[in-house]
């Protein structure tokens, strides 16, 4: 099959890769210029995507792997494309964070007080009006940098931070997010969508945000996640992502979905929704999943069901980075660029395990290396197993075996759930 892959960022370039080793015909394209090394020697790429359309054909399959594309995705598919991604509504779930809370509240899904404030300055008045434990974000923007969640019940440690981004020229006219902190454990729950009805099992799982281990230190765009596939419609899921099927029907959505809440034994707060492939988590689908990938995405963006065959048990995926990372600036010069990753006694089996982001191939050496303008995201390790101990214990022993200078990853991702939050979700009735 003819597939063209489009990618804002190498979201989930690793995908193309995996595609063309299926046997599939892939073209990949990278939208961001200062990425265009990613994946050099690895897959054919394309400068310019809709001069490939002739190519892909009506009875090919077009993927996009981010938001921010709706409008187009929802013009091919009018065109007769065979098209897996989101569509226009979709990003507005994504980048509206009122719109979402509306679409909650219309579908009666609980959430917590959320207020969108034009600048940085009427977040300010607000909060001295109305003190307490808020998390901010950012409005319209995946980037992590401006999130922080509120400790202090006065709210004066929330205060004094957005009074901190006041002062900054940029951060000072972008519209924040101020939402009530709610206490308990966060949790995700995703499901793949063909425009009419669910495909696959329910996927649970836990992000690790925080840059330290122990959940220490700012935010970033992942650490890690541990995730598992399950058919039992938990409460969860029943009271969160299946309510929202009349307008994944409604908007025709095709593509994988999740949403996030917070838990305790009050109840279930939802936070957000991810209407696309969401990083890492997608690397634990391949850990997963028996089931191709050009099979699954063709039978979503054509409507169609599809008997998604996976693995029992737990999967964990660990995010290997490098300067600049988290915090991820354009030099023009970063003195990660081009470093190789060396790998000692990798295993065709471990290989399957590894999922390559922000990589080129050098043909001569055999090797990979760190492409040019690189944010940080160098590759990512999953492992599986009935346990979660066992599939940590399987990610940690592959990673052991890969060198890049100046990498860092933590090393407990997974380790909480193991140890007490698993229990906790027993025993207040949600697993």
């Amino acid at each position: 099959m003819n597939i063209l892959f489009i990618s804002k960022k190498g979201l989930a370039s690793n995908l193309a890769f995996l595609l063309k080793k299926e046997g599939h015909h892939v073209k990949f394209f990278m939208d961001d210029r200062k990425l265009k090394g990613v994946f050099d020697n690895m897959v054919e790429k394309t400068k310019n995507w809709k001069r490939e359309l002739f190519w892909v054909g009506k009875e090919g399959l077009i993927v996009f792997d981010d938001n921010g594309y709706g409008k187009t995705q929802d013009r091919l598919r009018k065109e007769g494309y065979s098209v897996f991604g989101g569509c226009e509504s979709a990003d507005r779930l994504e980048y509206d964070r009122e719109f979402t809370h509306e679409i909650f509240g219309k579908y009666n899904i609980e959430t917590n007080d959320l207020k969108t404030f034009k600048n940085v300055a009427h977040a300010v008045s607000y909060v001295k009006n109305n003190p307490a434990q808020y998390i901010i974000k950012r409005e319209g923007d995946n980037s992590k940098f401006v999130t922080y969640v509120g400790v202090c019940e006065d709210g004066k440690d929330v205060l004094e931070i957005l009074e901190k981004y006041s002062q900054n020229r940029r951060l000072a006219k972008e519209s924040i997010s101020l939402q009530i902190k709610a206490s308990g454990i966060e949790i995700g729950v995703g499901r793949y969508f063909n425009g009419d009805d669910w495909v696959g099992p329910i996927e649970m799982n836990l992000e690790h945000p925080h840059l330290f281990a122990g959940s220490i230190g700012p935010f970033t765009d992942e650490m890690g996640t541990l995730a598992w596939y399950t058919e039992n419609e938990n409460r969860i899921y029943t009271e969160t992502l299946a309510k929202l099927k009349p307008f994944l029907k409604e908007i025709k959505y095709k593509g994988d979905i999740e949403v996030n809440a917070i838990v305790n034994e009050s109840g279930i707060y939802a936070l957000e929704t991810t209407p696309r492939i969401g990083c890492p988590i997608v690397h634990i689908h391949s850990a997963l999943h028996i089931s191709p990938w050009g099979e699954l995405f063709k039978a979503v963006a054509d409507g169609k069901s599809y008997d998604l065959k996976y693995k029992e048990g737990y999967s964990v995926v660990f995010s290997v980075a490098v300067p600049p990372f988290p915090f991820q600036k354009h030099f023009k010069t970063n003195i990660c660029d081009g470093l190789t990753i060396f790998m000692n006694n990798v295993t065709e089996e471990d290989f399957k395990h590894i999922h390559l982001d922000e990589v080129g191939f050098n043909s001569e050496t055999k090797s990979y290396y760190i492409t040019k303008n690189t944010e940080g995201f160098i590759l990512y390790v999953t492992g599986h197993g009935q346990t979660v101990e066992a599939a940590r214990e399987q990610a940690l022993t592959i990673i052991k075996k890969i060198h890049i200078p100046k990498m860092f990853y933590r090393i407990d991702i997974g380790e909480s759930f193991a140890k007490y939050e698993q229990k906790l979700l027993i025993d207040w009735g949600y697993l």
